[in-house]
């Protein structure tokens, strides 16, 4: 047994898996299929024709035997019995009751009773031949005739040696044949499989040709939309999305090296500055800069780990129920507004089940978004929609342009080239929220503000439908 619980092939099956290839398996199944059928055919053929003409045959001796009684209706038989006109080589005996021969054909002539019928029978009999002196080959039918008053059996035979040739011969014909049929059919399934199989050799090629170093090339579709073609338009869409993504990882890694490095030479030149002049230097200050460089950098590396996670598809591990009024309000409390207003307007029971930790950082990094970008407010407002529940977080500053509401959910990405690396933003923020929010079954968008400014429409589900 398999690990799975079902049964292990056998290790014949497995050699005839293992080492033979899909053309010489189909080539051999084909072969024995196609010699299987026919044999099963030309048997079925002869049987039909064997009988037909033993019933032929049955047919014409019964007639015989017919024609026969009728020339002992007046009492007496000819002698010797006139022959068939239908078989020429057909003879006869006409057999008294106590199996006296009363009358025969010229070449039975003095011969005992070829076979005596029971006196009770009155249907048609047909068995080989008794007597020695006819070939043994021969079948004879005999019937009940009532002719002069008296009861007498007729019995009618002829030679079937010439069927039982032909039987032999079909049999030798069959025999010489079969190996013939098996060979011609297995080279004909070969050269036919092979033509319809060098599409995938060609796209087998293709694929080995490929390397991750240049996922652009694709493998050759057939004009032809079968499941081939279907394979190679596959294969071709498999590549893309692998080219696509392995784009997004390479890009992903030198925009994370890049940011990286950033607060990295800040900390190096900071404190290279202070060695310079060790006796002046303001080590406080230096100190602080470094510091500060150091939790930007432990920040980066933070979102980091969690857009990771992100691509492991693991951030809705460790979910529970959460209340997302309660959600935001403990956000709002730890969050520095300095000067700007928030205002909220929460429904109660707003209860979704996702991860508490990964759903506070979603709404963390919008708020702080619109409270960075604001002018002199933002408000907040948390509904129920239909089998959802609705949050939104409008501000009143610059806003965003149409074009890039989309782009602003991308990794890296900075729309005001005023927020540079100084500010302490790395472009990831609206990223993680995003990713966040899909794997938590919801959506995430960005509008205009009624008024002015930019308005994020965050719909998480009540019965989350995570995915993957």
């Amino acid at each position: 047994m398999s690990g799975n619980g079902r049964p292990r092939p056998s290790r014949l099956v497995r050699i005839w898996r293992g080492r033979t290839s899909l053309r010489t398996r189909v080539a051999l199944i084909a072969g024995v299929a196609i010699t299987c059928a026919i044999v099963g055919g030309m048997s079925l053929l002869y049987v039909l024709q064997t009988n037909s003409v033993r019933q032929n045959l049955d047919s014409e001796l019964r007639t015989y035997a017919a024609e026969i009684a009728q020339t002992g209706e007046g009492g007496t038989w000819p002698s010797p019995l006139p022959q068939s006109t239908l078989d020429p080589a057909a003879e006869a005996q006409v057999i008294a009751a106590d199996g006296t021969v009363l009358a025969s054909t010229r070449t039975l002539a003095g011969l005992p009773a070829v076979y005596a019928l029971p006196i009770a029978s009155n249907q048609p009999v047909r068995q080989p031949a008794a007597n020695s002196t006819i070939p043994a080959s021969a079948i004879v039918v005999g019937t009940h005739a009532n002719v002069g008053g008296a009861s007498v059996s007729i019995i009618t035979g002829t030679d079937t040696g010439l069927l039982d040739a032909m039987t032999s011969e079909f049999g030798r014909h069959v025999l010489i044949g079969l190996p013939i049929i098996l060979v011609l059919s297995m080279v004909a399934v070969w050269l036919i499989v092979g033509r319809a199989l060098r599409p995938v050799d060609v796209i087998r090629r293709s694929v080995d040709d490929i390397t991750s170093e240049d996922l652009s090339r694709r493998v050759p579709e057939p004009r032809i939309r079968d499941e081939i073609g279907q394979l190679a338009a596959t294969m071709n869409e498999m590549l893309a999305r692998l080219e696509r993504s392995t784009s997004r990882q390479r890009r992903f890694v030198a925009d994370a090296s890049h940011e990286l490095r950033s607060p990295l030479a800040a900390i190096r030149t900071t404190l290279e500055v202070g060695l310079a002049h060790p006796d002046i230097a303001p080590w406080p200050i230096i100190a602080a800069r470094a510091a500060e460089q150091s939790e930007r950098l432990e920040t980066l590396i933070q979102q980091l780990l969690l857009l990771a996670k992100s691509d492991e598809g693991k951030l809705t591990d460790g979910s529970r129920e959460i209340d997302i009024g309660k959600l935001l309000n403990r956000v709002l409390a730890s969050s520095d507004t300095g000067p700007i207003s928030v205002h909220t307007d929460l429904a109660e029971e707003l209860t979704v089940q996702g991860n508490p930790q990964h759903l506070e950082r979603m709404f963390r990094n919008i708020i702080e978004n619109a409270i960075r970008h604001t002018t002199t407010a933002v408000t907040i407002t948390a509904q129920h929609g239909v089998g959802s529940i609705v949050v939104e977080i409008a501000d009143d500053g610059p806003g965003i342009a149409s074009p890039d509401h989309g782009r602003v959910f991308e990794r890296f990405v900075r729309l005001d080239t005023s927020r540079d690396r100084s500010s302490g933003n790395s472009g990831l923020g609206l990223a993680i929220a995003a990713d966040i929010t899909r794997a938590h079954g919801g959506s995430i968008s960005v509008l205009d503000a009624p008024v002015h400014g930019a308005l994020f429409v965050v719909v998480l589900p009540v019965r989350r439908t995570p995915t993957t």
